[in-house]
């Protein structure tokens, strides 16, 4: 296990909130890994390419839209030289947060500060920032170039510095052959290097990316973001991005922030939060995952066995994950491909289970079964295929569902 149950829940994720539920670790102090934010602040689950020093602090910031929370009581900090991420659905208050950043929005209260400078009133054009839209708004009427220079030209730069500039930025998104295009001959992909380029012309000391991929075609995103990335890295510059794509963020960003309902449920490395969610909310909304509503039986140091109405055998979670709480009902979450499928049973006591295959979805590099329990539960396990014509089961196939004592996690309700 490598989750832990979060025994001073009051801190959260965010310091002041109690929102979050925690998860069942063996060291028992309630950090799902090092990447969290258990006391208030971003954990230590920095990339190499990131310091020790803060860039910004956000501090207790909350956001009203009248009587509407937009964002509640959230704190972090972005370390210089990372790439973070804002990850959350639709009205989670990552837009919101990012516009706070920006200037474009002013906190209701709390704090923003650059370094020892409090920010969070100053003015968009006065911050040191410069953020890429979705839209890329790059100026039709004008060239790649010219879209370019133009924030260089706002400033006052000298005609001379400014053609280095761009030829600088245009070598470094590799469009120095599309220099005197319009937007409207450029493809997705090109016009997107265009906006990070002109966002990077000024050399910011944070860049801001909202939803950075959202105009481009699936095939396409993926092949951008880490070209993105690269990009960035190359410049060195720190990046805070906002995105609803799990899947454009775990690539992306060396920590992420996943966001609902205007706080923040969990801070860490994409490690961090897929493999020690701090509760049910973020353990389902970053990829697949099997819940299991279940009793604790035995809370030892070395181990723990719960009973689970769902599951024919127990289940025994081992490496030490005493919960030190007086709860006897929890959650067991077990992903997809974490499991294994045969006809035949196991040879261990615990951890498994019959069941009836439902459906399969063929997904070229695995295979979902969706295997109904014997209580009609419907728990998806993802088999790798690795051979082109093995042996599989089929639809209706009686199958045995099993894992590792260490596969799952352990959570409160």
């Amino acid at each position: 296990m490598s989750s832990a149950v979060d025994t001073n829940n009051s801190n959260g994720a965010n310091g002041n909130q109690s929102h979050t539920n925690g998860s069942v670790s063996p060291n028992g102090n309630g950090n799902a890994g090092n990447g969290n934010a258990g006391n208030g602040k971003a954990g230590n689950g920095k990339s190499p390419r990131s310091t020790q020093e803060v860039l910004l602090s956000i501090n207790n910031i909350t956001k009203y839209y009248e009587d509407a929370l937009a964002v509640d009581n959230v704190s972090l900090d972005i370390y210089k030289g990372e790439i973070f991420a804002l990850l959350g659905a639709s009205g989670s208050g990552k837009s919101t947060l990012l516009r706070m950043l920006s200037g474009f929005e002013k906190p209701t209260s709390g704090q923003i500060c650059l370094g020892n400078e409090d920010i969070s009133f100053m003015p968009p054009n006065e911050r040191p920032f410069n953020m890429m839209f979705q839209s890329y708004a790059l100026f039709p009427h004008m060239s790649v170039e010219k879209n370019i220079a133009f924030g260089l030209k706002q400033d006052g730069m000298p005609k001379g510095q400014i053609a280095d500039r761009v030829n600088e930025m245009l070598k470094l998104v590799h469009m120095e052959k599309f220099a005197r295009r319009k937007p409207h001959q450029l493809s997705g992909g090109q016009r997107q290097r265009v906006a990070l380029a002109r966002s990077l012309a000024k050399h910011p000391k944070l860049l801001l990316l909202d939803e950075p991929m959202g105009a481009l075609d699936k095939k396409l995103r993926t092949e951008m973001q880490l070209e993105v990335v690269d990009i960035i890295e190359r410049v060195g510059v720190t990046c805070v991005m906002v995105t609803h794509d799990q899947e454009e963020a775990m690539t992306m960003a060396d920590r992420i922030a996943i966001m609902d309902e205007g706080f923040i449920q969990q801070i860490g490395s994409p490690v961090d939060v897929y493999e020690s969610p701090q509760n049910r909310m973020v353990a389902e909304f970053i990829g697949s995952v099997n819940i299991f509503e279940s009793d604790i039986m035995v809370d030892e140091e070395d181990h723990m066995k719960l009973s689970c109405p769902s599951l024919d055998a127990d289940i025994y979670v081992g490496r030490g994950v005493s919960t030190g709480i007086d709860e006897k009902a929890m959650l067991f979450a077990l992903r997809p491909e974490k499991t294994f499928l045969s006809k035949t049973k196991p040879s261990q006591e615990c951890n498994w289970s019959t069941g009836r295959v439902d459906d399969i979805a063929y997904l070229g590099g695995h295979t979902v079964y969706y295997v109904e329990l014997k209580d009609g539960k419907v728990i998806q396990c993802f088999l790798a295929n690795t051979e082109r014509r093995a042996e599989r089961p089929q639809w209706d196939d009686q199958v045995y569902v099993y894992w590792t004592e260490d596969a799952g996690m352990v959570m409160r309700l």
